[in-house]
């Protein structure tokens, strides 16, 4: 094995990337191994030059085969499934990708891990989903608005001509429109009211949407307070804050009907910070991590893809704007909200960027 040559100051910048990298001599030893590499080994990057790289996968021959297809010019790229050994620790699925640079000699490998791959299509699809809502709510504002005002304006028109014997059927035509009316404006309203910004403390958020819902459902509920009170303030908007996660637990509460009969009903809320994430495609040192957790009977599965979309419901009765606009609240923030669910247990999870 040839002896590595010392890292340049050219591989620094693959320090920024959230994906794991390694520049590789072309018969296998490791030139220069990134900071996520060494968050992923547990091991210093001063440990990790040097070695040969392919003892670093179960099955090392793919890699060794990959590099000297590179070598030899027979691809430019290379993609395959793998399973990285870490030393004291589970192995971790990758997707590696195997690609040629402008000397001969060094090889870029990078492995994206299938957990954060499928997390990165998980939240692309929540950003297209957050495209489709605002073009749903223009075209909701154009074509049912000004054609309900139309039809209030007729009905209460109708009324005043008509038998006052059959003003119940104009009452339930304005009664009718005033019910879409307002369904609209709580479409509109987060585009519509101003973000007002000031310093936010998380656990402010959680206490009164407790105290909320303790009011609204004050037998056989418990709400759990799990706080890493180390999380600092941020900037944003508190009112959007506590309707989003009242939004959330509101709908928790009512996935929680029949263990609140059973007196079993548990809601925890959880924080937690996160340390070099990534989402909405940006990478952050630190990030808010708040759970909302239920023990009910799980998001249907005939709608899990789907609970984020406008008018979309899990229960009779149900608007379907809750989850939407609670979406919309955290986006606002630069923040997301993912959603695991399994029977006896939902995590509604808000990530939300620190200073």
């Amino acid at each position: 094995m040839k002896k590595p040559v010392s890292s340049s100051s050219r591989f620094q910048t693959f320090d920024l990337l959230a994906t794991l990298v390694a520049v590789v001599h072309s018969d296998g030893a490791v030139l220069f191994a990134n900071a996520a590499l060494e968050d992923a080994l547990g091991t210093s990057r001063r440990l990790i030059v040097g070695t040969d790289f392919g003892a670093s996968f179960t099955e090392p021959q793919v890699l060794n085969n990959a590099l000297s297809g590179v070598k030899s010019n027979d691809f430019a790229a290379l993609r395959y499934d793998a399973w990285l050994k870490r030393p004291n620790r589970d192995l971790l699925p990758v997707h590696v990708i195997v690609t040629q640079t402008d000397h001969l000699d060094e090889i870029v490998v990078e492995l994206l891990p299938l957990e954060q791959q499928a997390r990165q299509e998980r939240e692309e699809r929540l950003l297209d989903q957050a495209q489709a809502n605002k073009e749903l709510i223009r075209n909701l504002a154009h074509e049912i608005k000004n054609p309900l005002g139309g039809i209030r304006g007729a009905a209460q028109l109708l009324e005043m001509e008509i038998d006052s014997q059959l003003t119940e059927y104009t009452r339930v035509i304005i009664h009718e429109a005033d019910r879409l009316q307002t369904l609209v404006d709580r479409l509109l309203a987060p585009h519509r009211r101003p973000h007002v910004v000031g310093d936010v403390n998380i656990h402010e958020v959680c206490e009164r949407v407790r105290s909320l819902i303790l009011a609204e459902f004050p037998r056989g509920l418990r709400v759990a307070r799990d706080y890493d009170t180390s999380i600092p303030e941020f900037r944003g908007d508190r009112e959007q804050l506590i309707q989003a996660v009242l939004n959330i637990a509101h709908n928790a509460c009512h996935a929680l009907a029949e263990r609140m009969a059973a007196g079993d009903a548990q809601l925890t809320f959880r924080t937690r910070i996160a340390r070099q994430i990534t989402f909405g495609k940006q990478r952050y040192k630190l990030a808010l991590e708040l759970h909302v957790i239920d023990n009910g009977p799980g998001v249907p599965d005939s709608i899990r893809d789907r609970i984020f979309y406008p008018l979309v419901s899990g229960r009779e009765g149900g608007s379907g704007l809750g989850l939407t606009l609670a979406q919309t609240f955290v986006q606002q923030h630069h923040g997301l909200i993912e959603c695991d669910s399994e029977p006896g247990r939902t995590d509604f999870k808000i990530l939300i960027p620190l200073p």
